[in-house]
């Protein structure tokens, strides 16, 4: 290995000074390559710290842009850099703390087809996802290519953090089966406290560091659940499971493929934008709810649609009282598809039987259908 450069070894100093560690813990560190899928929650601590940690190439897969809402847990973004693409937002944030990594940039969901080609150039993968579909299929691709897998997760005040290594239990081990429809915290829309995205995602830098260097004791095979309410935290054993689908003694799954795990209201009740634009093309009839705020409204709209945004939903149900019992469908949108779920289960829950969400939101209507539309 190529020795340290003075810059070097005055900014990472605090770690040479530590046997454990020391210069050749630090070039590991320079000649190690790490993915952080999703640049959220639990992905900003992970990529600041492992970015801080002098990791030498962090890769970043990512495909959504920045909001407001985001700002209260994902500290890698700003004010200022609010409708950007988190992934070059992310990219400049990295490369104005430490200029001397290298940062590469995946844009896109990652799926069936492409995750093999993403991580195969990658020696450990961290999962700042929020969807169970994604993070089976990160499982599987890391048991299939032999790398270990550091897995977090949020829900309200509690989160989770484990190791998937080589050789160990994985993540159908813990969890065999997706959970049923309705099941899945993050399509409620729950919430989550902003700090325990932080204490969650800088477990999964430390894990990944303790990885690469070989240090202490790995969570494989163990699964921390952190409650900040109470600060308390629980420790379970993960078993290797022999008939697991894809780690056991015969596997069954010996490629990829997306799972397809969603709430019910979006299995049974979902819209694309272009299925929109061909519905109202055809008269279907058809109302449209736009439940964002004034704001958002000021800047664009779907034509002919209702506003109400969603906070006032409750309070102005009486507008929408002539749909319920109607014929016509109720289309709801957002931006990108959340607060329209959410408003989608409201209603259904309120006796309203024909509610559509419309995936991917205003946003998608305008990549799709208006291009010139500014969101």
């Amino acid at each position: 290995m190529d020795s340290l450069s003075r810059e070097e070894l005055t900014r990472y100093s605090r770690h040479i000074l530590m046997p454990e560690i020391g210069e050749e813990g630090q070039k590991k560190l320079r000649n190690s390559r790490v993915l952080v899928c999703g640049a959220g929650g639990l992905g900003s601590p992970a990529l600041l710290y492992l970015a801080a940690a002098g990791v030498g190439t962090l890769g970043i897969a990512e495909f959504d842009d920045v909001e407001l809402s985001n700002l209260q847990r994902q500290v890698l973004f700003e004010s200022n850099q609010v409708g950007q693409s988190k992934l070059a937002a992310a990219a400049s944030r990295l490369h104005a703390l430490n200029s001397t990594i290298n940062v590469k940039q995946h844009f896109g969901r990652i799926g069936a087809q492409n995750a093999m080609s993403i991580i195969a150039g990658y020696d450990v993968i961290v999962d700042g996802t929020d969807n169970f579909a994604t993070r089976y299929l990160l499982n599987d691709a890391c048991v299939l290519s032999s790398k270990p897998y550091i897995y977090g997760a949020i829900h309200r005040f509690e989160g989770q953090v484990s190791v998937f290594s080589p050789g160990g239990p994985c993540y159908r081990c813990l969890f065999p089966e997706p959970p049923e429809a309705g099941a899945i915290p993050n399509c409620a829309e729950a919430g989550v406290l902003g700090v325990i995205a932080g204490i969650i995602g800088s477990f999964q830098a430390l894990e990944a560091i303790k990885t690469i260097l070989q240090l202490g004791t790995s969570l494989s095979g163990r699964l921390i659940v952190f409650d900040a309410l109470n600060f308390s935290k629980d420790e379970l054993r993960i078993k290797k499971n022999p008939h697991c689908p894809v780690c056991g003694d015969n596997p069954t799954v010996t490629s990829l493929k997306d799972e397809n795990i969603m709430c019910p209201s979006q299995a049974n009740n979902e819209m694309t934008a272009k299925e929109l634009k061909a519905a109202i093309d055809s008269g279907r009839d058809l109302a449209l709810l736009d439940v964002r705020t004034h704001a958002e409204v000021a800047m664009c709209q779907i034509p002919n649609s209702i506003h109400i945004p969603l906070q006032e939903l409750p309070a102005r149900m009486l507008e929408l009282q002539h749909l319920k019992d109607s014929e016509k469908d109720l289309l709801i949108y957002c931006k990108s598809g959340m607060r329209s779920l959410s408003a989608q289960e409201y209603l259904s829950q309120h006796g309203f039987k024909k509610v559509i969400n419309l995936t991917g939101g205003i946003k998608s209507w305008a990549h799709d259908v208006d291009p010139s539309m500014h969101v």
